[in-house]
């Protein structure tokens, strides 16, 4: 197959890869489209740091059709369509059995595969390749594990649908599931990415009263309205934090951090109330530092990862939303671009002109 390879500093690269038939318990999906997604690039980052054990095959938002199965798989057949979660859970270990499949012990990035089996994609030399974030969605096909692939809906655009693979859930999670945010609540997004437009959705969804944006793109104005936001603040202009607090007679009930920084993380602590609550929605690789006696006032600071989902339930659920017209994933897609054009596409990403590219197989 064909698939788009990262090995090392220099620009990702289309190479032929040889991928196994799957085995028992695996999923073979052919990939129909792939999003383009902020959490990739912190495996380019850890490329360019030499720190990449392997080359690696990224993208993770996966949308497809089942091609094959492996023996004892039940809950999918070829043909079907499906959504990849780049988290899939054991379904037996501590945490899923307690109602967290989110943080499933058993998960791990380098292989996803529960069987125990060396990597199963390999290079024109023999060497292996990885699946990146464990989809490895750049690529004509994906080989997953069976609670990997979320049997979808076939009336559902899988250009769009592939969304709910990760920023979507993520986001609209991070806001129904974790935070449980309540109506007539106000709430403030800092970052106006994918993730923090779905966090902005899944506000409204909640039946948000207020919902304040705020992002150093001024375009990001106009764009998120669409999504439901009530207000926006320019980051470049003001003190966020202030002018979030004015907005809001300082009665902020959540704020959630969607970019992954320790600045804007403290940022969204800051903004709210005291009993309110603060998310830390982004990959945040840096420290954060906080005020102790802020606890005293019983405010929160608080994780969310991957929208703290119950994969084969909300999945399904969200793609329903979207077909209902209640969640807007049309206007998430900026571009859809050949999966040539991947480098295109991360350029794109970084420039902050797009909230989500979609990547397409070709050949």
């Amino acid at each position: 197959m064909r698939a788009a390879v990262l090995r090392g500093p220099e620009p990702i690269s289309m190479e032929d890869i040889t991928l196994d038939e799957p085995r028992a318990g695996e999923v073979l999906v052919r990939v129909v489209a792939c999003g383009v997604c902020h959490s990739d690039y912190h495996t380019v980052n850890r490329a360019k740091a030499g720190a990449l054990p392997a080359p690696v095959i990224l993208g993770h938002e996966v949308g497809g059709i089942v091609e094959a199965v492996g023996p004892g798989v039940m809950s999918v057949v070829e043909g079907d369509h499906v959504v990849c979660a780049f988290k899939p859970n054991c379904g037996a270990c501590y945490f899923c059995v307690r109602g967290q499949p989110q943080i499933c012990e058993r998960s791990d990035y380098p292989d996803r595969l529960f069987n125990g089996s060396s990597p199963r994609l390999r290079d024109e030399g023999g060497n292996p390749v990885q699946q990146g974030i464990g989809v490895g969605g750049y690529a004509q096909y994906s080989l997953m594990p069976e609670r990997g692939v979320v049997k979808v809906r076939e009336d559902a655009p899988l250009d769009r649908i592939c969304l709910v693979g990760c920023g979507v859930t993520t986001g609209v999670g991070a806001a129904l599931r974790t935070a449980k945010v309540e109506a007539g609540s106000d709430v403030a997004v800092i970052g106006l990415g994918g993730v923090g437009l779905n966090v902005v959705q899944g506000a409204r969804l909640a039946g948000a009263r207020r919902i304040i944006g705020v992002d150093t793109v001024a375009s990001k104005a106009e764009l998120g309205a669409k999504f439901g936001m009530t207000d926006f603040v320019n980051a470049a202009e003001v003190d966020a934090v202030e002018e979030v607090r004015r907005l809001t007679n300082d009665r902020l009930d959540y704020a959630f951090e969607a970019i992954g920084l320790g600045r804007t993380s403290e940022q969204a602590f800051g903004m709210v109330r005291r009993g309110g609550t603060a998310v830390i929605v982004g990959v945040v690789g840096d420290s954060i530092t906080i005020p102790g006696l802020a606890f005293l006032g019983e405010k929160r600071l608080i994780g969310s990862f991957f929208g703290s989902a119950k994969l084969q339930y909300d999945i399904p659920v969200y793609v329903d939303l979207y077909m209902d017209g209640k969640l807007n994933l049309d206007d998430l897609v900026s571009k859809k671009r050949p999966m040539p054009e991947i480098n295109e596409a991360f350029a794109d990403m970084m420039a902050g002109t797009v909230a989500r590219s979609v990547m397409e197989p070709v050949g």
